[in-house]
């Protein structure tokens, strides 16, 4: 099995990469990254001599290395894409661009080589925000910032690339990840190393805001899962039914690490702030999928990652 990830640098990429080497000896993988800001080498440091792996720097945009790349792979899984919605909000020049050009680079690349699985890699964020029950991959798109729109757009055009000429996709929507190697920019990762340098950490508006949760392992399970299990042209949310506040999210960390409510410092609300993401995840489960990591122990592990790899996250803060 010859796997080319993009973006596999990031954070979820680089800890898929790790969980399939360690689960399918025989795995080949090719990581294609461009590193960005998010994508660093030294997340995947302690593999980068396993003879079943290589990486190759390179523009998912660019359609030369992308159809080299794609002539030596069966699969492709493709992570890669700009993510921080606060960035978005700034300036979503970049995301249209990476999210919807380098995807349709990709789309028309591996159709050229008849790629066997193409899984493209998406978020909750596509639906909008909903304050009663949960969505399900049939419902509509409505997304609020310049990020989950790009993303939205990618999906489409992923759709159409099966409908169309009937390359074989899989769409999977995954709720908010968390665990080693985030980059420090995001939620839970930031109020941990700001707590570690006994900083405040700030919560947007009243901290009331909704996210389901899950851990990047269980995530990267399910992808596995999908790449042997799921249906071509078909969409699956995956999901680690662990919905929490921001609020009770902060109050756990501060709980981990022994501090109190005083390092909680409100700020205000972000522009276009959805106020809660809920998925229906039985389409997956019904296919035999379980998430295997409770909320609580994998943030215990989570935290506890960082307080021991400083050495990782400190010059990405500094």
């Amino acid at each position: 099995m010859n796997i080319l990830i993009t973006g596999g640098s990031g954070f979820i990429g680089s800890n898929f990469i790790r969980y399939m080497l360690k689960n399918y000896p025989d795995c080949k993988i090719i990581n294609l990254d461009i590193l960005t800001y998010a994508g660093n080498p030294d997340n995947l440091k302690d593999i980068e001599d396993n003879p079943n792996y290589s990486f190759i720097r390179g523009d998912i945009c660019d359609s030369d290395p992308v159809n080299k790349v794609m002539q030596r792979v069966d699969h492709v899984i493709h992570f890669a894409a700009e993510s921080h919605v606060d960035r978005s909000v700034e300036d979503g020049s970049v995301f249209v661009k990476t999210n919807l050009s380098g995807t349709h680079v990709l789309l028309e690349s591996a159709l050229k080589h008849n790629i066997n699985k193409f899984i493209h890699i998406s978020t909750d964020e596509v639906y909008g925000s909903i304050l009663h029950g949960s969505f399900k991959e049939t419902d509509l798109l409505t997304p609020s910032s310049p990020y989950s729109s790009s993303k939205a757009g990618s999906d489409l055009l992923a759709q159409s690339y099966y409908i169309t000429h009937k390359l074989p996709i899989i769409i999977t929507r995954c709720t908010n990840n968390f665990g080693p190697y985030q980059y420090p920019e995001k939620l839970i990762p930031l109020f941990i190393t700001n707590l570690l340098e006994n900083r405040t950490v700030p919560v947007y508006g009243t901290g009331q805001n909704i996210r389901d949760w899950i851990y990047v392992l269980d995530h990267c399970r399910a992808v596995d899962f999908i790449l042997h299990n799921g249906i071509v042209g078909e969409i699956y949310n995956i999901g680690g039914g662990a919905e929490k506040t921001n609020l009770k999210i902060t109050e756990k960390i501060l709980e981990i690490l022994g501090k109190d409510s005083s390092m909680i410092k409100y700020v205000k609300d972000r522009p276009g702030h959805d106020f809660r993401y809920s998925l229906d995840c039985s389409k997956l489960r019904s296919l035999g999928w379980i998430s295997e990591y409770s909320f609580d122990d994998a943030l215990e592990k989570t935290v506890r990652w960082y307080v021991e790899n400083r050495w990782w996250w400190n010059k990405l803060k500094h």
